[in-house]
């Protein structure tokens, strides 16, 4: 007597993660017509996107901004202070002159640093402003990845190409994240969107 074939557990364990992809679209986020993937890579770290927001002015968007960590978390400080590869990535959605990109970070981490802590960022800083200076206006459809790297460095890059120097400094990086993560952030729903809210 001949019957059919049972499918292996394989088979069916494949069919079943199928039928779940059809169903459940990849993780991540559609902000402003922007796609953030769920998963970044820096070197062997793997970053999952902790929240994606806009940063605007009044009613003019101005970026979407993702936040990539070795973890997701809703906590500000946690994700300030956690060890390990970070990335922001921000896509500039209107072209953005420097002056006036540059003024927003910098009133943003005025409002969270005291005087001691903006003497030791200032040099960093500018290094940093140099950066973006010699590539400005940013277009619109521009990418920027500022990275946190192993041995305590931040990356800048445009478009996928490394901008500059790296900023040494372990310090340097959770002040940017001040910007828009701290007590007093550039904007309080992109703080919120950031945190996965």
């Amino acid at each position: 007597m001949t019957g059919k074939a049972c499918p292996s557990p394989l088979t069916l364990l494949g069919f079943l993660v199928m039928a779940w992809l059809a169903v459940f679209p990849a993780l991540g986020a559609d902000v402003a017509g922007i796609r953030f993937e769920e998963r970044a890579r820096i070197g062997d770290a793997d970053l999952l996107l902790n929240g994606a927001g806009v940063r605007s002015m009044f009613v003019i968007k101005i970026y979407a901004l993702g936040l990539y960590l070795p973890q997701k978390t809703q906590e500000a400080n946690q994700a300030v202070a956690m060890p390990g590869a970070k990335r922001l990535r921000l896509v500039i959605l209107r072209e953005v002159e420097a002056e006036r990109f540059l003024d927003g970070l910098n009133k943003g981490l005025g409002k969270n640093h005291t005087e001691t802590e903006l003497a030791g960022l200032k040099v960093r800083m500018e290094q940093f402003a140099g950066m973006i200076k010699a590539v400005a206006p940013l277009p619109k459809g521009s990418v920027v990845s500022i990275d946190s790297l192993p041995g305590g460095v931040t990356r800048v890059a445009l478009n996928g190409n490394a901008l500059g120097r790296d900023i040494a400094g372990e310090d340097f990086y959770p002040a940017l994240l001040r910007i828009w993560l701290g007590a007093k952030p550039a904007q309080d729903d992109l703080k919120v969107a950031l945190l996965g809210g």
